[in-house]
């Protein structure tokens, strides 16, 4: 390492610490910095959570001049200058939502070299006045974030993307970063070509989340089962998607009237009651937020502990960074699928609308492998890493587990003073439903061939119902004129209910066993594979849940990583809440859950204990310290029989 670069290495570590509150870097965030003050362009593909922010934040922090920041997320460049002011930079943002009045100002700002950290939308980069005030400035360097945003084949292309090819020409002394969290092979390509970096350092961050459970289960009764799912995550935040504006609206309504605090986002809402409803469930007024997917870009909510998808994404890159939205402060956290296979018809009726053909068949490729993922009976994290072409679990370990070491329901705890992983760390929560045991793979050859044989014996002309009325023996005048009571097939299946032949042909269309037409009245056909089935052996598996005693608490294997005190935390968050409205700004600006988990856990009693717990640098520590520590030292004078452990850190 040069002289240069050693410098500047230790002065990163400095900030990282004073600054951010931070012991030490994520996995692949040093290198990116250090790629930044060395004025190399870079590409970037980390994970939510994995912390992008902090690789231009902190350089910002060291270099002379003005950092642009070019985002999508205009609803919430408020709250990331926020968070990046309470690390001391003098921050700013333009976007469309400023008055006439303050655009003038923070342009004023901007033209004075005022400030270090300017947010823009990709809409004020492509007007020629701005880019021509930006040439007289001291550009330190541009991140550009959302970067996926520029590719065709990504899952959210923006034309007005596009513009950013110029910047390479426009400032050609000025390094570049761009940062995606989502990113095929083939996408990185595509961004790192259209940006023309140049020989950039490239990241390819693990895209594990292994405080992350994965589940699906069968959707049979959305709405008592998004109840069911919220009530036990009580007290926590959390986001539902679901597919259309409608069903947002008619399960937020049905939270409320179960008193749950929820809200609907969704694009048909008018901009001021979006804004309003993403403050308040970023300041923690409300619980549970329900959503489209025109919801989440733009949060940056650090303590959400669910995900539930409601209905099913129509891509693995959607529900990856959906998904990504909880957890983002490492502790564990929930992600539930309900998947019923009558969401495909629906999202492939979309499809249809697509003109050009190689388009088309992409995104039906993309829909069959998300389909695949609920359905095959294999770890749901090994999948879905190996969508983004990343082995899992490494291959010196046993193939078909989802465990590394030692197991994936290891709750060892990780150093305290280490930044949550986003790497292959044991993981500190249980990896999927498949590998936790709640998901089985059974035999179901029988159950399949009395389907098939009913499908072919009338005439492969009938849908869903009418083959189960089949099935079950229904006493109908329709199936007698048809004469179905007479065929053998007539009443096989009767000591079943319907919803377990719903599921058993649910598993046969997701695994290529018989298919269902497309139009007003879709019919059920045989496949080719149906014969293997009927005539030549071929054994069909099926999940099934596995019924299991007692509730499975996610927020217990997290307090097992690390205990602390809950009633202690209940009023630090409350005391959080308090300074957070007093600021005008989310609560997680002021700490993140974890921080207040590890006051919770160690009772820190000094300023020099403090300041080794995570996420407190110098200036939350002189702004927010003595309040914090006033109400644990309260605390435990109301409960003197409580010994805490001394964090490892503590001089």
């Amino acid at each position: 390492m040069s002289e240069n670069a050693s410098s500047t290495a230790l002065q990163s570590m400095r900030v990282l610490k004073d600054v951010f509150g931070f012991n030490s870097f994520l996995h692949n965030q040093e290198e990116i910095v250090q790629a930044i003050l060395d004025k190399q362009d870079a590409f970037v593909v980390m994970p939510t959570g994995g912390g992008k922010s902090l690789c231009y934040q902190l350089p910002a922090h060291i270099v002379d001049g003005t950092c642009i920041v070019i985002s999508p997320l205009i609803s919430l460049m408020k709250d990331q200058v926020d968070a990046a002011v309470e690390t001391g930079l003098r921050a700013s943002f333009l976007n469309s939502s400023l008055s006439a009045s303050m655009k003038r100002q923070v342009e004023a700002e901007l033209s004075a070299g005022e400030l270090d950290l300017i947010y823009v939308s990709p809409e004020r980069f492509a007007m020629p006045e701005f880019v021509e005030t930006l040439k007289r400035l001291n550009l330190s360097f541009v991140a550009i974030d959302e970067a996926h945003c520029i590719s065709e084949w990504g899952h959210d292309f923006r034309p007005d993307y596009l513009n950013l090819s110029t910047i390479v020409q426009d400032f050609p002394d000025v390094p570049v970063a761009a940062f995606t969290a989502t990113a095929t092979h083939r996408v990185q390509e595509d961004i790192v070509t259209k940006l023309a970096l140049r020989s950039p350092h490239v990241v390819r961050a693990s895209f594990n989340r292994p405080n992350l459970f994965y589940k699906v289960i069968p959707k049979q009764k959305p709405s008592d089962q998004i109840l069911k799912f919220v009530r036990n995550h009580a007290g926590e935040a959390g986001i539902v998607y679901r597919t259309t504006r409608k069903s947002v609206e008619q399960t937020a309504s049905m939270l409320a009237k179960h008193d749950v605090k929820a809200i609907p986002y969704h694009a048909g809402l008018n901009d001021a009651t979006r804004v309003k409803n993403q403050d308040a469930f970023n300041k923690d007024e409300v619980e549970v937020i329900v959503a489209t997917i025109a919801f989440g870009m733009g949060i940056d909510k650090s303590n959400v502990r669910y995900v539930l998808h409601g209905d099913l994404p129509k891509n693995m890159e959607s529900y990856y960074q959906e998904t990504g939205r909880s957890g983002r402060d490492g502790e564990p956290a929930h992600c539930l699928l309900l998947f019923g296979y009558g969401d495909i018809p629906k999202i492939r009726f979309f499809f249809n609308t697509i003109t050009d053909e190689t388009e088309k068949k992409h995104a039906i490729k993309c829909l069959n492998d998300m389909v695949q993922y609920a359905t095959v009976h294999a770890c749901r994290r090994k999948q879905l890493l190996n969508y983004f072409g990343e082995e899992y679990p490494p291959s010196h370990l046993e193939v078909g587990r989802c465990e590394l070491d030692v197991g994936c329901s290891d709750s060892r705890p990780h150093p305290v003073d280490s930044v949550y992983p986003i790497d292959n760390s044991p993981a500190s929560v249980p990896c999927c439903d498949i590998c936790e045991g709640e998901v089985e793979s059974v035999d179901a050859t029988e159950d399949a061939q009395i389907l098939m044989s009913a499908i072919a014996r009338t005439g492969e002309r009938f849908g869903i119902n009418h083959v189960i009325a089949v099935i079950t023996g229904e006493d109908s005048d329709r199936i007698r004129q048809l004469g179905h009571d007479r065929i053998k097939t007539y009443g096989a299946g009767k000591d079943r209910d319907k919803r377990h032949w719903r599921l058993m042909i649910d598993n046969l269309l997701a695994q290529g066993y018989i298919l269902q037409t497309t139009g007003d009245y879709p019919i059920l056909q045989l496949e080719p594979r149906s014969r293997e089935v009927l005539f030549d052996g071929e054994r069909v598996q099926v999940l099934k849940t596995r019924r299991k005693g007692g509730k499975r608490s996610l927020r217990r294997a997290g307090q097992e990583a690390g205990a602390y005190n809950e009633e202690l935390f209940n009023q630090l968050r409350d005391l959080r809440k308090e300074l957070a409205v007093e600021q005008g700004v989310p609560p997680y600006v002021i700490f993140t859950d974890r921080t207040l988990h590890e006051m919770a856990r160690f009772f820190p009693a000094t300023e020099a204990d403090m300041i080794q717990l995570t996420g407190v640098g110098e200036k939350r520590l002189a702004s927010y310290g003595l309040q914090f520590m006033a109400a644990i030292a309260l605390f435990r004078e109301s409960h003197p029989a409580i010994h805490p452990p001394k964090c490892s850190n503590y001089s």
